[in-house]
C-alpha cells in the first residue's frame, strides 16, 4: 500500500471516529434526559449507576451484533472471491 493510500486510510478512520463520538455523545445526552424523566432533577447514585449499567449493556450488545455482521460479510466477500 502506497503511503499516499495509508494517509487517506488513516484520515477516513478518524473522520469515521470523530463522527461515532458525536453520534455518542449526542445520544449520551438524550439517555441522559430521559433518565431525568424517569428518576427526577437529582442525579442519585442510583440513577447514575443504572444508566451506566443500562448504556453498557445496549453497547456490549451492539458491538456483538456489529462483530457478528461484520464476520458474515467478510465470509461472504471472502466465498464470492474464491468462486472467481
Amino acid at each position: 500500500m502506497s503511503l499516499k493510500a495509508e494517509v487517506i486510510d488513516k484520515i477516513a478512520a478518524l473522520v469515521t471516529a470523530a463522527f461515532g463520538l458525536v453520534a455518542a455523545l449526542a445520544w449520551n445526552g438524550a439517555i441522559q434526559e430521559l433518565f431525568t424523566l424517569i428518576f427526577g432533577e437529582q442525579s442519585t447514585l442510583v440513577a447514575m449507576l443504572v444508566y451506566a449499567i443500562v448504556v453498557t449493556i445496549v453497547a456490549v450488545i451492539a458491538v456483538i451484533l456489529i462483530g457478528r455482521a461484520a464476520a458474515k460479510a467478510k465470509g461472504e466477500d471472502e466465498a464470492a472471491a474464491r468462486r472467481r
